[in-house]
C-alpha cells in the first residue's frame, strides 16, 4: 500500500509542478537553500546517460523483475529490508511512468548545499534513496543481531 501511495504522490506532484510552473521556472522557497524548479531530465542524476531511453527502459524492467523476485522470496527479511525494497520499486515505477509517457523525467526539488547546486530531483528519487538507505541500514543492523522481522 505504501508503494502505491508513493507512486500516486510522485505523479500528482509532478502534474502539479507542470500545471503551475513553466519549464525552467524556479520559485525560491528558502533563500540560498531550497527552490522548486521545473526541469525535464532525459538522463539520470547529473543527466548521466542523457537521452538513452531504451537503456533506462531495459534497466528499469530488469530491476523491477529482480526486486519483485527478491521481495517474494525473502520471507525471512526484516522490516527495513522489505520496506526498502518497496520504496525502491515505487521510486523506479514513478520515474518509469514518466519515461514511458513523456520520454523524460519531471524533476523539481532543487537544493543549494554549501554552495553546490545539487541535481534537481523528485519524490520517486527520494523513495529510491530512502529504500537503498534502509537496506544498507538493515545490513549493518544484522551484524548486531538484526532488526524485527516482518509479520505475514
Amino acid at each position: 500500500m505504501i508503494g502505491v501511495l508513493i507512486i500516486v504522490l510522485d505523479q500528482l506532484s509532478k502534474y502539479w509542478i507542470n500545471a503551475t510552473m513553466a519549464l525552467g521556472e524556479s520559485i525560491e522557497i528558502i533563500p540560498n537553500f531550497f527552490r522548486l524548479t521545473n526541469v525535464h531530465n532525459t538522463g539520470a542524476a547529473w543527466s548521466i546517460f542523457e537521452g538513452k531511453m531504451i537503456f533506462f527502459y531495459l534497466i528499469t524492467i530488469v530491476f523491477l523483475i529482480a526486486m519483485v523476485y527478491f521481495y517474494r522470496t525473502s520471507e525471512d527479511a526484516d522490516t527495513f529490508t522489505k520496506l526498502g525494497m518497496i520504496l525502491m520499486m515505487a521510486g523506479a515505477v514513478g520515474n518509469f511512468i514518466d519515461r514511458l509517457a513523456l520520454q523524460y523525467v519531471r524533476d523539481f526539488f532543487d537544493f543549494l548545499l554549501l554552495g553546490y547546486n545539487f541535481p534537481v530531483f523528485n519524490i520517486a528519487d527520494i523513495s529510491l534513496c530512502i529504500g537503498v538507505a534502509l537496506i544498507i541500514l538493515s545490513v549493518f543492523l544484522e551484524s548486531y543481531g538484526g532488526f524485527f522481522k516482518c509479520e505475514k
